[in-house]
C-alpha cells in the first residue's frame, strides 16, 4: 500500500459508508484493482478507517448521544446481534472478504430490493407528516430486529446501513428515522469490527510500522472529511427521492464487476 491508495481507499470509505451501495464492497474492488486487496495491512485498514466515518456521526448527531440512557442501551440491544453472529462465524467471514465475485452478486441484488423498497414502504412516510422534525419513538424489540438486518451486510456486497434501513422500514420506521438510527447504530458496530481486527492483526504476530501508522490516520482523517458531506446529503436526497437511484447504481456496478472479472480481467486476491 502507497499514499495513493490511502487516499483513494479513504474518500471511498467516506463516501459510502453511510449509503446502501457497501462500503466494505467497493474498497474489496478498489483493492483488486490495485492489487493490494490480499494484504493483511489492507484488510485491517479497511476496518480501521470506518472510525473516521463515525467520528462524523459523533460530531454531527452530538445533541442525540447525550439525550438519554434509555438510547444506549437499544443501540447496545442492536448491536448484540452483530457480535454474536460476528464471533461464531468470523473464519467464514474473512474468507468472503477475499471475493470480489461475491461483491458483485450481492450488489445485483440488493440493488433489485432497493428498487422496490420506497413501494413496499410508501405508507412509513405519512407517519407523523403533521410534524416532521419529530422523532418516532424506536422501542426496544424494533431495535433487535433492526439489529438482525444490520448481521446481512456480513456478506460483503450487502451495506451495512442499506440492510439496517431496510430493517427500520419494515419495522414502520420512514426513511428518515431508519437512516439516522442505522448511523447511530453504526458507532458501536464499528468500534467493536476495529477492535476486534486490531487484535486479530496483533495475536497473528503482525506489528504496525511507522509508515503503516501513519497511513492510518490520513485514512481517518479523509474518510472523517468526506463522510460529513455524505451524511448530509444523503438525508436530504434520501428524503426527496428515496432509494431507487441506489437500486440502479449497485445493479449497473455488480453487472460491470462480473463482465470485467469473466471477459475483461479477472479479479482474484493477489
Amino acid at each position: 500500500m502507497d499514499y495513493f491508495a490511502v487516499i483513494i481507499l479513504a474518500i471511498i470509505e467516506g463516501i459510502t459508508e453511510y449509503l446502501p451501495v457497501s462500503s466494505t464492497g467497493h474498497m474489496i474492488i478498489a483493492s483488486s484493482f490495485m492489487h493490494i486487496a490480499g494484504d493483511d495491512f489492507t484488510k485491517l485498514f479497511t476496518i480501521v478507517i470506518q472510525l473516521g466515518a463515525i467520528i462524523a456521526v459523533l460530531v454531527l448527531y452530538w445533541k442525540r448521544f447525550f439525550q438519554s440512557f434509555d438510547f444506549y442501551f437499544k443501540l447496545l440491544v442492536a448491536f448484540i446481534p452483530a457480535v454474536i453472529l460476528g464471533l461464531l462465524l468470523n473464519d467464514i467471514i474473512d474468507d468472503l472478504l477475499e471475493s470480489p465475485l461475491i461483491v458483485a452478486i450481492s450488489l445485483v441484488l440488493g440493488g433489485f430490493i432497493l428498487l422496490k423498497v420506497d413501494d413496499w414502504f410508501k405508507s412509513n412516510e405519512v407517519i407523523n407528516e403533521e410534524n416532521p422534525t419529530e422523532h418516532i419513538e424506536i422501542s426496544y424489540l424494533t431495535a433487535l430486529k433492526i439489529g438482525f438486518f444490520q448481521c446481512l451486510a456480513m456478506i460483503p456486497g450487502t451495506s451495512r446501513s442499506g440492510a439496517s434501513i431496510v430493517g427500520g422500514m419494515t419495522q414502520k420506521l420512514n426513511r428518515k428515522t431508519a437512516a439516522e438510527f442505522s448511523f447511530f447504530l453504526a458507532v458501536p458496530t464499528m468500534f467493536g469490527a476495529t477492535a476486534k481486527k486490531l487484535y486479530d492483526y496483533y495475536k497473528a504476530g503482525l506489528v504496525l510500522s511507522d509508515v503503516q501508522i501513519n497511513y492510518l490516520i490520513l485514512g481517518n482523517i479523509i474518510a472523517f472529511i468526506v463522510a460529513m458531506v455524505a451524511i448530509k446529503s444523503f438525508i436530504d436526497y434520501l428524503n426527496k427521492n428515496g432509494f431507487k437511484f441506489f437500486g440502479y447504481y449497485r445493479i449497473l456496478l455488480g453487472i460491470a464487476i462480473i463482465i470485467i472479472h469473466f471477459f475483461i480481467y479477472p479479479l482474484t486476491i493477489i
